[in-house]
């Protein structure tokens, strides 16, 4: 009775999640600080009263309004997902026929193919150049909806908005930005949303914000875009809960800068460290570094690692070797991963 597709896939393997206090959890990229005290105080408020017992706003205005003011867009050019991965399920489902072509640059999120496999679809990829930009020419025509991560994962390189534009204009279809990690670059797509009419931009809240435990996303598009990206969605996608968090994070941009600082001064180490200890440091404009040895394979040393209960995540990707993707941790977090490296490296 399943679908043929569904039962061919292997489908997405999130990042290991053990329940245990005294891992070093470096692997899926979560911001190892607490999120703003302005979240936990509007989540207890949302626990009072009669909240729970009544539906969410469906369209989260709220939230739209206030994210609108800080990103400086329409509240109707935002629409609200339960994680940015149901925003993508939302694209794929809104853009692409059954039979239909998607596209991505690669090595890159995996969730791709599966949300291609799903719909019945063909995702076509098209390799990174050694440098990690994009091909010119672009080489695929056809495609209905093409997904760029930006920064991307696990390279943790970013393409500039120059190079994203060029790029868009080559595509044909529905143009979607990944901008998972946009919050610890030096620059965003934003400013090209007045520019390309093709183009939709992604955003998460489980990384800068701190709130991977509560899963929100948005996507930020043309209103008219947006209007039909609505009828898509699941009714109430976002609970009472999540859009409080989520509306609340969002409004306390001071908090988040303190962390980015800090983030961005870690990420500085790490990479410098990892050099010293020979590894070939790709530079990062995200909240993770992704490394290789030229030398020997890594996966010696991410399973010495996870021994001495430190989670990285391992990559091996056909043309681009093996490597550690590694997560900003804090300064204690990195200085017990350093020391761990100095033994297996």
């Amino acid at each position: 009775m399943i679908r043929p597709s569904v039962r061919a896939m292997k489908g997405y393997t999130p990042g290991e999640q053990l329940n245990d206090p005294e891992i070093v959890k470096l692997n899926t990229n979560e911001n190892p600080y607490p999120p703003s005290p302005k979240v936990f105080e509007a989540v207890r408020e949302a626990l009072t009263g009669d909240r729970l017992r009544k539906y969410p706003q469906p369209m989260g205005d709220t939230f739209r309004r206030a994210a609108a003011e800080v990103l400086g867009v329409a509240p109707e050019s935002i629409l609200i997902g339960n994680g940015s991965d149901d925003i993508l399920t939302i694209l794929t489902r809104a853009f692409v026929p059954e039979g239909g072509r998607m596209a991505s640059l690669t090595p890159s999120y995996t969730l791709y193919q599966s949300l291609a496999e799903i719909q019945g679809a063909t995702l076509q990829t098209v390799p990174f150049t050694p440098d990690w930009t994009a091909p010119t020419p672009w080489p695929l025509t056809g495609t209905h909806l093409t997904f760029l991560a930006n920064p991307n994962s696990p390279s943790g390189t970013l393409l500039r908005p120059a190079e994203v534009k060029a790029l868009a204009a080559r595509v044909p279809g529905m143009f979607v930005l990944d901008e998972a990690y946009a919050e610890f670059a030096e620059e965003s797509g934003l400013p090209l949303l007045a520019e390309i009419p093709n183009l939709i931009i992604t955003r998460t809240f489980s990384k800068f914000y701190a709130l991977a435990g509560i899963r929100f996303g948005m996507a930020i598009a043309a209103p008219e875009i947006i209007r039909e990206l609505a009828k898509v969605k699941d009714s109430y996608n976002c609970d009472v809960l999540s859009l409080a968090a989520a509306t609340a994070a969002i409004r306390d941009q001071g908090y988040y800068a303190g962390l980015r600082s800090k983030i961005l001064a870690t990420r500085g180490r790490l990479s410098a460290a990892l050099a010293e200890l020979g590894f070939r440091v790709t530079p990062s404009q995200a909240n993770f570094v992704w490394c290789q040895r030229t030398d020997r394979p890594v996966k010696p040393i991410y399973e010495a690692l996870k021994a001495q209960k430190i989670l990285v995540r391992y990559m091996d990707y056909p043309g681009y070797g093996d490597g550690l993707r590694i997560t900003v941790g804090t300064p204690v977090e990195i200085d017990r991963l350093l020391a761990a490296l100095r033994e297996a490296a």
